[in-house]
């Protein structure tokens, strides 16, 4: 233990630094000194991140570091650390590694006994969640959905299964498309809240069933930075559970890797009725 600290204080720290979302006033006093105060800032993108530093009054240089240069940039970091330097990964806006790139970086320097400090702050999804009026007790971050094929379709069908709220992050030329795919997999009366434009001039919250959203952004198209929050999975009365609502679901991605026994357990669990009926379909398969 005292050989660990004795390394740590004789190289620098990394500190991963939150950034607002959109209006510049949310960044925090420690972000600012943390900013001002390392040798480095690493970040995503420079020319964004140089409005912030220079409403900020910052002048620390700064580093690109993005999904394209991170094993690269994590060397040349690890130099400078190991030199004794600090230095502060920021990204365009929010938390960093949410949904962006630099985990790879962020291991690589833990396990060269680098101190990572973060300094939390902004983040769309708590943002876009505290305010959507679905349950928090329970949440599923999701990030930004597949673009196409099998993959997206298993997402699209794990937002729709999840007894959870699910959060989504999407552009506005994406939102339309992705609320069409996700209305034959949820129920009628399923609540999905879309949080537009989050602490900026034009922020907005739009709930409703995914019918009334589809038709209020076919009427008014999407703009902005967008949050897709989707209530959980409406629980079903067991009187209603008919065999094609069971069927369904043994069929899900999820329960095809499952051998016979523990589809069987999984779904009479989920849906709240005998193992042995959910066993009986599976046998006739």
């Amino acid at each position: 233990m005292e050989s660990q600290t004795k390394h740590l204080t004789a190289t620098g720290q990394l500190f991963i630094v939150a950034t607002p979302i959109g209006n510049l006033g949310d960044i925090t006093y420690r972000a600012v000194e943390t900013l001002k105060s390392v040798d480095l800032i690493a970040a995503e993108d420079t020319r964004t991140s140089r409005k912030l530093l220079q409403h900020c009054g910052i002048t620390t240089p700064m580093m690109a570091v993005h999904e394209h240069n991170e094993e690269y940039a994590a060397g040349k970091l690890l130099q400078r650390l190991q030199q004794g330097e600090n230095i502060a990964l920021i990204s365009d806006a929010g938390t960093p590694l949410i949904s962006d790139p630099g985990y790879r970086l962020v291991r690589k320097l833990r396990s060269e006994g680098i101190r990572i400090t973060p300094i939390p702050g902004a983040s769309s999804v708590l943002t876009a969640l505290c305010a959507a009026g679905l349950p928090t007790d329970h949440f599923r971050f999701e990030g930004f959905l597949p673009r196409s094929g099998s993959s997206r379709s298993a997402a699209l069908q794990r937002v729709a299964e999840s007894s959870e709220t699910n959060v989504i992050l999407e552009s506005p030329h994406r939102l339309l498309s992705s609320l069409k795919h996700l209305q034959p997999l949820l129920e009628e009366a399923r609540e999905l809240v879309v949080a537009r434009e989050l602490t900026k001039l034009h922020e907005e919250f739009i709930a409703g069933t995914v019918a009334e959203l589809i038709a209020h952004f076919s009427a008014s198209a999407p703009r902005g930075e967008i949050v897709l929050v989707v209530a959980p999975a409406l629980p079903k009365v067991r009187g209603e559970i008919s065999d094609s609502d069971i069927q369904s679901l043994l069929e899900t991605a999820a329960m095809q890797v499952l051998p016979p026994s523990a589809r069987a357990k999984t779904v009479a669990k989920e849906l709240g009725i005998n193992k042995s009926r959910v066993y009986d379909l599976i046998s006739g398969q």
